[in-house]
């Protein structure tokens, strides 16, 4: 499959509404469009890890955001000058606004409907797409997520991120062990393990 766009950073009309989903990379020229066309958006939405990427181009800087549960922690030791809130499908801030992981964006985009049309609207688009989540009404419903995970012998979590971990990727730091999730997140805790010990401690 190929992804054909229409424009390039430099012909793209002005948009009303932007959406920077969970993806790998980023340009300056990428962060420096957002920065520009969030002057004049009704919203810019990251979803799930999207907000890493909003979060780099210094807009969220002193505001609340979240992502997905996974890197809450990530997120907040990256951009120590963003507020994460931990337990929120989604979070608004203005004109910006930022989701939870995969089916939070499914809320915020009905948050959105019902911004430019009304509660009955937004009802009526749920329905016609046979969703019965109502986190879009409660932005606060994700508290499943809200408390951080302990790790435990018996069900070790990565020290970086809290997924579960995996034996494969075992690292020792002043006699005590940690299993990270994958191989960059044991390179992350070897690289700066007392701060990621210390994060582990209190979970």
């Amino acid at each position: 499959m190929k992804i054909i766009p229409d424009y390039t950073f430099e012909t793209a009309p002005a948009p009303k509404v932007v959406v920077i989903p969970a993806q790998d990379g980023q340009s300056e020229r990428m962060l420096e469009w957002i920065r520009k066309s969030t002057k004049a958006t009704d919203v810019t939405m990251s979803v799930c890890t999207g907000a890493f990427v909003l979060a780099s181009t210094g807009l969220l800087a002193g505001k609340a955001a979240t992502t997905h549960h996974t890197s809450y922690s990530d997120l907040e030791m990256k951009f120590p000058d963003i507020h994460v809130k931990r337990g929120a499908r989604f979070v608004e801030a203005g004109n910006l606004a930022s989701t939870g992981g995969l089916s939070s964006g499914i809320d915020l985009a009905l948050r959105v409907v019902e911004r430019y049309y009304g509660r009955t609207v937004a009802l009526s688009t749920a329905d016609h797409l046979e969703y019965q989540g109502t986190g879009w009404m409660n932005p606060q419903s994700n508290q499943a997520y809200a408390t951080v995970r302990a790790s435990t012998p018996g069900h070790p979590r990565c020290p970086v991120c809290g997924m579960d971990a995996d034996p494969a990727f075992r690292s020792v730091y002043r006699g005590k062990t940690y299993l990270s999730c994958d191989r960059q997140h044991k390179q992350a805790f070897d690289a700066n393990p007392a701060k990621f010990a210390n994060v582990a401690q209190n979970r």
